[in-house]
């Protein structure tokens, strides 16, 4: 995971995507032309990147069963710790190409939407919110979506300029395939070019029927480059890489598997448990919080089986490189490069030789897909072999 940037490191990546932003403006603009079929535009304002990648899949899927175009939205950085002590909105860009989406399906940045469309198709004084009834709720008048209502929602809607006019609040239908003709008919394009929805029209964790969209997120260059360069010069081949989730948040969280508040789906465990609620396998806390026992085991395991010359580390807090470097004594390089980009961790992960992540944890899930659609190995701390019972590994 990614430490604290310093001041200089913000300002240089501000002005970055800022570039980034208006270089994708100049090159694209032109080529826009208004989608009859209507956009799909949300606020990926559900946790940080790895929840924020779940629901991009999931809202991905619901544009196209839909057949409006999806406004890709920035993802959502959150720098409280360091200038300018708010959000950061990082264009996708940054960090994937727009381009291989659009062999799954119609795409534009939101930025590009914004910009180039919205002045003429979506003006000011037309710009409709549409949300559950439940969430009217929130909402003094009772009558109003609550687009706006806190962190992260007004700053994301601010950054582009929007304040909705009226709201659209619907009951009666879900995210599923099931309800789409619903959507259809309830919501014509023709009545309704633009929904825009407060939240991500999609389920946490991703369902396993949108698992596969990851072949269509593909690295920028720029990420590529970066990743190959710490790859060569600092990790000889093959290297394990493992992602530590074991700050002082995640230690609550996994409390409530301890106090029995949580069964074997909780938040991204149906990557290694099952998605099959009937026969999904125990989840035990090892699998949710690994103590330095259970990571020394199966780094040592997987460093055995795979003849691996060094270790990556991506932490969220401590890393135990110095304990990971006493087991193998000097024999096995460990790095943990604690990037100012957690996308540097996620792609240097990405390309281990094996790769040891946490069962519960959307950013690991990230690398396990990834990793899956490139046929690449990985395992969890606590299953050495995802899917399997325990006897199994034996």
């Amino acid at each position: 995971m990614a430490a604290k940037p310093k001041r200089c490191e913000v300002w240089v990546l501000s002005l970055l995507y800022s570039a980034l932003v208006s270089v994708s403006t100049l090159t694209t603009a032109s080529d826009l032309t208004w989608d009859e079929n209507g956009y799909v535009l949300y606020c990926p304002c559900m946790g940080r990147f790895g929840n924020q990648a779940d629901h991009f899949l999931g809202s991905l899927a619901f544009a196209k069963a839909l057949n409006r175009t999806l406004a890709v939205p920035p993802w959502i950085v959150y720098r409280h710790h360091a200038p300018p002590y708010t959000n950061v909105h990082v264009p996708y860009t940054e960090y994937f190409q727009l381009e291989p989406l659009k062999q799954y399906h119609r795409v534009v940045s939101l930025e590009d939407f914004m910009d180039h469309l919205a002045p003429t198709h979506w003006p000011p004084g037309q710009r409709v919110a549409y949300c559950f009834e439940s969430s009217v709720q929130r909402s003094p008048d009772k009558k109003t979506c609550p687009m706006k209502d806190g962190n992260p929602f007004g700053p994301f809607w601010d950054h582009f300029g929007v304040d909705f006019d009226r709201s659209v609040p619907f009951g009666g239908l879900s995210f599923s395939s099931y309800y789409i003709p619903h959507w259809t008919k309830r919501f014509p394009p023709a009545e309704h070019p633009v929904l825009a929805m407060p939240g991500a029209p999609a389920q946490f964790p991703v369902l396993e029927e949108h698992v596969g969209l990851q072949r269509y997120v593909v690295w920028a260059d720029m990420i590529v480059e970066d990743g190959e360069k710490h790859i060569s010069t600092l990790l000889p081949r093959p290297y394990v890489g493992i992602h530590l989730r074991i700050g002082s948040d995640w230690v609550n969280a996994c409390k409530l598997l301890q106090s029995g508040e949580a069964g074997p789906h909780f938040m991204a465990s149906p990557q290694c448990v099952g998605y099959d609620r009937q026969t999904a396998l125990h989840l035990t806390l090892p699998m949710c919080l690994p103590d330095l026992t259970e990571i020394l085991r199966a780094v040592k395991l997987w460093v055995k089986k795979t003849n691996a010359q060094s270790v990556y580390i991506a932490t969220d807090s401590e890393s135990h490189s110095a304990d990971i470097e006493k087991v193998f004594k000097g024999k096995v390089k460990v790095v943990s490069l604690r990037p100012d980009v957690a996308q540097m961790d996620l792609y240097i992960l990405g390309q281990a030789d094996h790769f040891i992540g946490n069962c519960v944890s959307s950013f690991s899930a990230f690398v396990k897909r990834e990793r899956d659609v490139h046929g690449r190995p990985s395992s969890f701390f606590g299953m050495d072999y995802p899917g399997k019972k325990k006897r199994d590994e034996l």
